[in-house]
């Protein structure tokens, strides 16, 4: 074969870059199709009922569950948020700061509480601190421990996420402000805070989230009945029934607040990205 053939001869083409994510998407597609498939049949699912799905004992958590043990779920977790949004505005701003040992405070506060487990931080406030201070009581008792502790997790990480949002206005915003007589206080209270707060709003509602699961961890500070968050609520009704159907109930009371909150989370981040286009 003369080198002019050769040169004549089509060239073999591959597959284009399109054509290599279709047949990666079909690979994925199919293996994930085996995998229910094969789970589908080899799964026990007589069993899981009668573990997981006994409609009476379901029948035996209502109301108490929604109306005691997932409204103090969102009691706690509402407080912690609130404890740790105030909380958290005063460490970022205290980050921001130009006095040095409040940036350095507020530097080792980060790094402690996220760097320990939501779980020490409850033993902390309901072991540790009755006895450094005894005769003292929290105020709120429980509900008063858990926000607290909820408040100083969740601020850890609501600082650097409000720090963020404050970096994120346009420092022409503080020099109009101030070109207009606004001392600089006034204008990060009036004019920066408003606007990061739009900016940031999606990653606090997330956090949300997170606090609303957090909250199972109230049972480590020793509640009473009347107490009972979803998790203890169906812990305690599953060793009574000896059957695993109430921590199912209690999960999907978790997923009842979740699902909504986290579809508010992806509209508002779609609303953000299509105002910064």
């Amino acid at each position: 074969m003369t080198d002019l053939d050769t040169a004549v001869q089509p060239k073999k083409k591959g597959l284009t870059r399109r054509q290599k994510r279709s047949v990666s998407r079909g690979v994925q597609y199919a293996v994930f199709a085996a995998a229910v498939i094969a789970f589908a049949v080899t799964a026990d699912w007589d069993r899981l009922q009668n573990q997981f799905a006994q409609a009476d004992i379901a029948q035996r958590m209502f109301p108490d569950v929604i109306t005691l043990a997932l409204k103090n779920t969102v009691l706690y977790t509402l407080s912690g948020f609130v404890v740790g949004l105030v909380l958290g505005m005063v460490i970022a701003l205290m980050r921001l700061s130009s006095v040095g040992p409040y940036r350095w405070l507020a530097g080792v506060y980060i790094e402690i509480f996220r760097g320990l487990p939501a779980l020490l931080i409850f033993i902390f406030v309901g072991v540790a601190v009755p006895l450094a201070f005894p005769g003292t009581e929290i105020p709120g008792g429980t509900y008063g421990k858990v926000a607290i502790a909820l408040g100083l997790v969740s601020a850890a990480y609501m600082a650097e996420t409000i720090r963020a949002g404050i970096q994120a206005v346009p420092k022409g915003q503080m020099e109009a402000a101030r070109s207009l007589g606004f001392s600089p206080a006034r204008a990060m209270v009036s004019i920066i805070v408003p606007q990061a707060f739009r900016i940031i709003l999606p990653p606090l509602t997330n956090e949300l989230v997170l606090l609303f699961k957090d909250s199972s961890l109230v049972l480590f500070l020793g509640v009473t009945l009347e107490e009972r968050e979803l998790s203890k609520f169906g812990r305690d009704l599953a060793s009574t029934t000896a059957n695993s159907t109430p921590i199912l109930v209690a999960g999907l009371c978790y997923l009842l607040v979740t699902v909504p909150l986290s579809f508010v989370v992806r509209r508002m981040e779609s609303k953000a990205q299509e105002a910064i286009r």
